[in-house]
């Protein structure tokens, strides 16, 4: 990149195509050419531990899964990220009825999170599980030279300056999300969503026992069929639809045992949701 000096005077610029151009333009951001992204880490698979779902059940489901996880240690690298759950809805209950605004409630639903990445990091360690925050992404190659396991906080770090949502004031972008933007930023080999169903659905299945179960489905698909209820933050799916590296995503039933180490083969099991458009 050339330096430049202006007429008349002694100051320098970096000539760049970017200078002065407005990067509202749409015009001008179309005619940017790119380079293929940088993949920090892609031999390494994000695991996504649901809150709700998993972690509040307890040692019946934590347990196993962490047995599963330790067994495939050696053989695949593992980011593991944890959700919310019971008790992040409890806190955004109290804080609708208080009023709070969509950047509080974000923010106490990361401390609930982290809460898990503590618990779920502390029965890893004996086996290298360390807890790792947003900060640590530059670090994490280097614990994986030393055979660490990291396990990260799911909730995305927008905090106070979460996006205010089309409807109410939830947070739109939790841990689901956080856990896909992961695998994106780092170039991971892949994305996998541990749950207590099967996959994806035409309808929540604990409720709607005639919903029908979907192997397999495009993200801009999906996001048309505008279902009511869904396995997956629907945030992640606009994601997929823009991603660079990280071009679909993995939904297990991580309550039967050998769906994490077929899924971490690349096996297909559960739903893939993939980008379509």
């Amino acid at each position: 990149m050339a330096l430049i000096r202006e007429k008349d005077s002694k100051r320098l610029h970096l000539k760049s195509k970017l200078m002065g151009e407005s990067l509202v333009s749409k015009s001008f951001i179309k005619s940017l050419e790119y380079t293929e992204p940088f993949r920090l880490l892609p031999e390494v698979n994000v695991l996504k531990i649901g809150g709700q779902s998993i972690t509040d059940i307890g040692a019946k489901a934590i347990i196993p899964i962490i047995n599963e996880i330790v067994e495939n240690k050696n053989q695949h690298k593992m980011i593991i990220s944890t959700g919310g759950g019971t008790r992040s809805r409890h806190v955004y209950a109290i804080a609708m009825e208080l009023g709070m605004p969509t950047g509080i409630i974000a923010t106490l639903g990361q401390s609930v999170s982290e809460q898990n990445a503590l618990m779920i990091s502390t029965l890893l360690s004996p086996y290298g599980g360390i807890k790792v925050g947003h900060d640590d992404i530059p670090k994490l190659a280097g614990y994986f030279a030393q055979g660490c396991i990291p396990v990260i906080h799911g909730m995305p770090p927008y905090g106070y300056w979460e996006h205010p949502p089309k409807e109410g004031r939830i947070p739109p972008n939790r841990t689901d999300v956080g856990a896909y933007l992961l695998a994106e930023v780092v170039g991971a080999k892949q994305c996998i969503f541990i749950k207590d169903v099967d996959g994806l659905y035409t309808d929540n299945p604990k409720v709607d026992p005639d919903a029908e179960f979907i192997p397999r489905i495009g993200a801009g698909e999906l996001l048309e069929k505008d279902f009511d209820d869904l396995v997956i933050e629907r945030p992640v799916l606009d994601s997929l639809l823009y991603s660079n590296s990280v071009t679909e995503i993995q939904i297990i039933n991580g309550l039967k045992s050998g769906n994490i180490t077929r899924a971490l083969n690349g096996e297909h099991v559960g739903t893939i949701i993939y980008k379509d458009k």
